[in-house]
């Protein structure tokens, strides 16, 4: 009688602790999909904005026809973009564009004067700050899923809970992150 208790009070303790795993699990793998379609909304918003931005600056700059096809292009590939590593990977390609049609602003003081484009640029500043925050959050997630399907004793049991696989941080390109690392040339 005595034992019969011992292993029922066991496996209901066994079966209330891969119950927490599974949870904790399920909860972390709910807040990464929600996290990474919070980074798509924010992303989603800048691409709005794009379309405005470039007409600003055709009007100003219409031989730049090269420039804003680009952007175009750019833009397209990125909304079309599923999964974590090819949105990453698009709107790094899309983000290298962006600087192609701003560097085209830039040489038209007109247009960096003009009403319009400083709001929509404040608009892009705005969308970009709360993308950062997006994929800060998103990481952070990600950070303890991973960690946490790692760990003991949930280790032992992910991969037969359903989770068998890492996920993927949202990460710059390689070309990027080069560009981070290099030392910053201060000249007075």
């Amino acid at each position: 009688m005595t034992i019969a208790i011992i292993v029922i009070v066991a496996v209901v303790l066994i079966g209330i602790v891969v119950a927490v795993m599974y949870n904790s699990l399920v909860t972390l793998n709910q807040q990464s999909s929600e996290a990474f379609s919070d980074i798509k909304v924010q992303l989603k918003r800048r691409y709005d904005l794009i379309p405005n931005l470039v007409s600003a600056v055709k009007g100003y700059a219409k031989h730049e026809s090269t420039v804003f096809k680009e952007v175009t292009e750019a833009r397209e590939r990125a909304l079309g973009a599923s999964g974590v590593a090819e949105t990453a990977k698009a709107d790094g390609d899309f983000q290298k564009t962006m600087k192609s049609l701003f560097a085209v602003a830039e040489a038209y003081p007109d247009l960096k004067a003009s009403n319009n484009f400083q709001k929509l640029q404040d608009e892009i500043t705005d969308t970009e700050d709360k993308i950062q925050a997006s994929r800060r959050f998103y990481n952070g997630v990600v950070r303890d899923f991973n960690t946490k399907r790692k760990t003991f004793p949930t280790n032992i049991m992910a991969g037969s809970l359903g989770f068998k696989e890492d996920k993927d941080f949202y990460a710059v390109d390689e070309s990027e992150a080069k560009e981070i690392e290099k030392p910053v040339d201060v000249k007075f």
